[in-house]
This record gives structure tokens, C-alpha cells and sequence, in this order.
């Protein structure tokens, strides 16, 4: 089987890099994959039964999907055809597709390998629909960002999704270990620095195998402790895309972290966002947000300290200002939790919506006028002051709606001596 390395127009016997000498040759030898390529996966299953579906494979860099869509057109004897949405357009579609035409008809398949399809536009990609349909092509598109987002329904809905995980220690570990037995010698470090070696390639198998190599080249034979791994190599940043799918999973994690009051979990996702390159101002405009949908009423001083940390940003600015926003997250994640407010409020709204446009009773009208008070505004009025309680119980909602009854508060924190307030007030009220 020839290699990508290969394809590209070298010589076999150049100079190639770690991962692609490792690059597996059966599916078995891909790492970190079995939940979809074992016999019991939704792939080792369309094996088994001797049928390959056109699919999407969804994952992050690295983990493999180049070199399972290369595997199973070997396994399936079709034609492997690569396409790079990036550097493709609609002539080398149709190029594609008529030669697929006529390798069917001399009875070979062909298996279309598209990389990054979600590069391609809406209209690119229903080019693809009569093809697949009719059994030109069985297609496999690859892809780093959520297929529901960035493809479309009709296409999705003739490929099966098939989500490729970043790969965990132990398939990380399963590779370094084949490159030492490619190279015969050991990678020169520590336990601690082969930990860190590791988690600097955030999953990814191919970027673990790059920095193994430089390991390798590196002079000398004396283990290197984590420390002078870390200054040896250059760590990149963490996958994370401001604008995309890992933005908005992020984001979820750390609102779903608050709202279940852990401060740990919540700082964590925190900072994973500012690590990425996340906007601090961003951040602090959701953490605004919960404290008004998540905290309200039973701790109110929740969102006068939101408030303040996002000022206190502006004033100081990154990295000093970030201080406060992270204070500002463990009071959330800490403080009593209530979402009273925000469903009051839906209803208030809802309520709003059908009822149109309902006069305010007459006592709860300013008569400013000789004509206005002649017909009835302000009469009856109580001015509730001037009541022995400071309460005197009248009804504001139009005379032609029942009371509604929203806000019902959650008997935590600051809502609960709210709560007996209001009980007291419906008492009074008549309202049992």
C-alpha cells in the first residue's frame, strides 16, 4: 500500500517522518478507535456483513480519520480517491465523478475520501447527492466540526455520523511504545516527563508521534525530567476555536458547572476558555447572565459582584482583571441557586402575550386631569404607606384577569425569608 508520503511524489526510500512510517496498515492497529472498528462497531459491523455505507467521520486532528478511510477502501477493494475540500472546487468534482463512472463500469468501486468536507458550501455538497445515491462513490467525508452545524441535512441524512474520540493515555501510550520498538531504544525521559509528553498532545496521535521524534533527535542519552522536556519542546495550545463547536461545548460546561454548584469543575472550564484565547469580556457577560437565570433572587448580591468583576477587568485588563472574574465563578458555583426569576418572568411574558392589550384597573391610574378623574382614575386608591403594615392587599392586575400567581421562590438562600413574605401578603390578600 502506498503511503500519503508516497503520494506526494517522494522517493520510497526518502527521509520519512515517525507518523508516517507508523501509519497502521490493517484496522486493528488503529489506536484509540475500537468502539467503532471492533467487530461489535457500528464500521466492524458493515465489515462483518461484507457492505461499507458512505459515513462522516467526526473527530478532532490526529485521531486517525485519513487513515481509517484508507484501511477500509483497501479492506473493501475500491479505489481510494482523496479530495481536499480546502484546495478543491467543482471542476475537480466532476473530474472525480466521471472517472468513477467509468472504473463502475469496468466493475471496480470507489471509495471518495473528502477531508475537511465541511469546507465545501451548501451547494458543493448537494453536488455529491445523485453519486452517492446511485452508487458511484461511497463516500467519506472527514471532519473536525459538528456535522449538524456545518453540513447539510440531505447529506447527513445518506451518511452515517461516526464520532472518532481523542485518544486517551493509553492509546498515546500504545504509540510511543510502537515507535520505541521501531526505533529499538528507549525515549530518553522520565516517567514524569513521558506523563507531560502525553498530555501535550491533547489527543492527538499524530502530534504525539512529532514530538516523540524530536525526543529522539534530541542530544544526549540522560533522561529528561518534565521540566526539561517542557523546555525542550514547544507546547502548543489547547484545540479551541473562538468561534465553533469547542467554544460553545465549553461554554455549556462551565453554565452546567455553576448551575450545580461546583466551583471546581467551574473554575476548570474557566480557565480552559481563557487558555484557548477566549475573550475575558465574553466570559464575563456569561457569568452576568447566570447570575440573573441561575442565582436571582436568593442571593442578589451575586450579580452586584458579576457586575463589578466585569468592571474591574476593564480597569486592569488580562491578566490581573481575570482574578475577579474567577471570584466572580465560585461565588456563582457557591451561592444558593434559584431559578424562580427567570421562569416568573417566561410566564409573565407568556401571560402578556395573550392578554393584549387589558386597561390597568382604575385605582392604579394617575388622574393628572379634571376629565380623568371624572371618569374614575385613581378612585378607591390605597396608598399602601399610609396602611398599619405598609400592605394594604389591592389587586393590580386588570379587572378583566384573574390573578396570576409566577413567582414562586425557591426557599433557598435570601428567597426563603422572601418566600414567608409573600405567604403572609397572599393571606391577607384572601388568597389562602
Amino acid at each position: 500500500m502506498s503511503t500519503l508520503f508516497e503520494a506526494a511524489g517522494l522517493e520510497h526510500n526518502a527521509p520519512r517522518p515517525l507518523a508516517d512510517l507508523l501509519r497502521p496498515q490493517k484496522l486493528d492497529d488503529v489506536a484509540g478507535q475500537d468502539h467503532l472498528l471492533q467487530a461489535d462497531g457500528p464500521i466492524g459491523r458493515m465489515l462483518g456483513a461484507n457492505r461499507l455505507s458512505s459515513m462522516v467521520l467526526w473527530g478532532p486532528p490526529g485521531v486517525g480519520k485519513t487513515t481509517i478511510a484508507r484501511l477500509l477502501a483497501d479492506h473493501c477493494a475500491l479505489h481510494f480517491e482523496p479530495l481536499s475540500a480546502v484546495f478543491s472546487g467543482v471542476a475537480d468534482l466532476r473530474k472525480i465523478f466521471a472517472a468513477a463512472k467509468a472504473r463502475r463500469a469496468a466493475g471496480q468501486g470507489t471509495l471518495l475520501f473528502v477531508d475537511e468536507i465541511h469546507r465545501f458550501n451548501r451547494a458543493q455538497q448537494d453536488g455529491f447527492l445523485p453519486f452517492v445515491e446511485e452508487g458511484v462513490v461511497t463516500l467519506i467525508g472527514a471532519t473536525t466540526e459538528n456535522p449538524s452545524f456545518e453540513l447539510n441535512g440531505a447529506l447527513l441524512s445518506r451518511c452515517q455520523v461516526m464520532v472518532l474520540k481523542r485518544l486517551d493515555d493509553e492509546a498515546l501510550e500504545a504509540l510511543l511504545a510502537r515507535a520505541e520498538a521501531l526505533k529499538a531504544a528507549k525515549l530518553p525521559l522520565e516517567p514524569s516527563a513521558r506523563e507531560a509528553l502525553r498530555a501535550m498532545a491533547d489527543g492527538d496521535g499524530r502530534y504525539v508521534l512529532n514530538l516523540a521524534e524530536e525526543v529522539f533527535a534530541l542530544p544526549g542519552d540522560t533522561p529528561l525530567d518534565a521540566k526539561a522536556l517542557a523546555a525542550a519542546l514547544q507546547k502548543r495550545s489547547p484545540a479551541y476555536d473562538k468561534n465553533r463547536d469547542e467554544h460553545y461545548n465549553l461554554i455549556s460546561a462551565l453554565h452546567k458547572s455553576v448551575r450545580a454548584s461546583d466551583p471546581d469543575a467551574a473554575l476548570y472550564w474557566f480557565a480552559r476558555m481563557l487558555a484557548g484565547g477566549e475573550d475575558p469580556l465574553y466570559l464575563a457577560r456569561r457569568l452576568v447572565r447566570m447570575a440573573s437565570e441561575d442565582i436571582g433572587h436568593a442571593d442578589p448580591s451575586v450579580l452586584q459582584t458579576a457586575m463589578a468583576a466585569t468592571e474591574t477587568y476593564r480597569f486592569l485588563g488580562s491578566p490581573e482583571g481575570e482574578l475577579a472574574l474567577a471570584q466572580t465563578v465560585v461565588h456563582l458555583a457557591c451561592a444558593p441557586k434559584s431559578n424562580a426569576v427567570y421562569t416568573a418572568f417566561k410566564q409573565a411574558k407568556a401571560a402578556a402575550q395573550a392578554t393584549g392589550s387589558l386597561m390597568p384597573p382604575k385605582h392604579s391610574l394617575n388622574a393628572p386631569t379634571k376629565m380623568m378623574k371624572e371618569q374614575g382614575y385613581g378612585d378607591g386608591y390605597a396608598y399602601d404607606h399610609d396602611t398599619p403594615e405598609g400592605f394594604s392587599g389591592q389587586n393590580y392586575f386588570p379587572d378583566e384577569m384573574p390573578r396570576g400567581c409566577y413567582y414562586e421562590p425557591s426557599g433557598r438562600g435570601y428567597e426563603k425569608a422572601v418566600a414567608e413574605r409573600l405567604r403572609k401578603w397572599r393571606e391577607q390578600r384572601g388568597e389562602g
